[in-house]
């Protein structure tokens, strides 16, 4: 069996709601310090990770009481750019992966291809991208577009996908000569138009830049509806899936997908399954739960609301905190996506208050030692529920105690290198 694969989140101030209001002796760090920035990377590096991975957003969040009011004043919403910061990291890494957010609801695919191209020959091979479609109006109205519907968007998303992929290979391998005697720089015959010409996108290459050390980057895609699965099983390289609330779901869910994958006429292991994970590591599990109980105390409501209104594009400042959930599911576009949620909140009776906890304290997190961090790690990746994990540290400081107490365990049991046996993204996933 392969090795476990583990991606480190970026986020300097932490991957909760809550995560910059845990105390420190340091202030709260600014998304785009690149000292803290270098420093995870480096760390991750030394661990041993696949890769680090940036998110993206192309607005402020603005649906809810039709202002950014409350989303600012409760949460951190910035947001660098990701290519910019990785292409800094690719100067004080040697080994790691690098990969950020795109969306494909309004980039340039021309403009996408030359800018991971660029990385992956900066890196020497250790560029990826997580290809995600857009759904909130805020980063429309920035585009100055109009916000497509579900089945648009990723109709454009495979569109965007098949460009980006035609012109990285508009250059093929081996075409720089670079004679100096003959003054012959490429052979022309191995470059080629990409004549890119459907419904979304007229794009005639060929690519300004030749073929990337690794051909193409590795494609990433997150989501969990119908037709993500559709795309990322024909696609993708690596999925950042939503975790499932035990191992025999994520054994199915795990199954399903490797076996459309299969479908699509592809090798099941062409493509990593990665769910998130927040780790909360304790020398006990009464610190663990301690640790988890104060981040819970500092969350606040609004900063679950906030980024929900963005996410189901609707407007939650209509209800009060302290009413019963209300039934909003026939007014959502995506019902898929979000019915087990809603359901299993009225079901329980919550309030909008208390749904909103249950959301900031369900999915993603783990809190226990690290010894039961790496047995839980370990059993969902040797019984074939996951290919390893997207850790996700919910606070500033808290990935110190996953490298350096998970790591070594993991490493003991045999499942994680204890050195880079390869120098690309894609040898270090596995990936042809």
């Amino acid at each position: 069996m392969s090795s476990l694969h583990l991606a480190l989140f970026l986020e300097t101030t932490g991957c909760h709601y809550a995560g910059w209001r845990m105390p420190s002796s340091q202030p709260v760090p600014h998304p785009a310090d690149f000292k803290q920035l270098k420093a995870l990377a480096m760390q991750a590096e030394q661990a041993k990770f696949d890769l680090v991975f940036m998110a993206d957003k192309l607005s402020v969040d603005d649906i809810y009481g039709n202002h950014y009011a409350e989303a600012v004043t409760h949460r951190v919403t910035e947001r660098p750019d990701p290519f910019s910061v990785l292409s800094a990291l690719s100067a004080v890494t040697e080994k790691i992966g690098l990969a950020g957010t795109i969306s494909s609801s309004f980039a340039s695919p021309f403009a996408a291809a030359r800018t991971l191209a660029t990385l992956d020959h900066l890196s020497q091979g250790r560029a990826g991208w997580n290809v995600v479609t857009s759904t909130s109006g805020g980063e429309a109205r920035n585009f100055g577009v109009p916000l497509l519907n579900h089945d648009q968007r990723y109709h454009k998303a495979d569109s965007f996908i098949e460009a980006v992929f035609r012109l990285w290979d508009s250059w093929e391998a081996g075409a720089i000569v670079g004679d100096r005697e003959k003054g012959i720089y490429a052979d022309a015959s191995k470059i080629h138009y990409a004549d890119i010409n459907n419904q979304w996108f007229n794009v005639q290459g060929p690519l300004n830049l030749s073929r990337a050390p690794q051909g193409r980057p590795v494609t990433i895609q997150a989501g969990g509806s119908g037709a993500f699965t559709e795309l990322a099983a024909q696609r993708a390289d690596a999925i950042f899936a939503s975790e499932k609330p035990s191992l025999a779901a994520a054994q199915t869910y795990y199954a399903a997908i490797k076996a459309k994958v299969v479908q699509y006429g592809r090798s099941a292991n062409s493509l990593k399954v990665l769910p998130g994970l927040q780790p909360i590591i304790g020398a006990t599990q009464k610190e663990a739960d301690e640790l988890l109980a104060e981040l819970s105390q500092l969350h606040h409501p609004l900063a679950t609301l906030t980024h929900l209104s963005n996410t189901m594009d609707y407007d939650w400042s209509q209800h009060a905190l302290d009413e019963a959930m209300p039934d909003i599911l026939a007014q959502l576009s995506r019902r898929e996506r979000f019915a087990p949620m809603l359901d299993h909140a009225r079901e329980q009776g919550m309030t909008l208050r208390q749904f909103t906890k249950w959301i900031a304290r369900s999915g993603f997190i783990v809190a226990g030692t690290a010894e039961s961090l790496a047995e839980r790690i370990a059993l969902w990746y040797q019984q074939r529920g996951v290919d390893g994990f997207v850790i996700m540290p919910p606070w500033p400081g808290a990935a110190d105690a996953f490298f350096n107490h998970v790591i070594p365990l993991l490493q003991e049991r045999g499942i994680f290198r204890e050195a880079y046996e390869h120098d690309t993204l894609r040898g270090h996933l596995g990936l042809q």
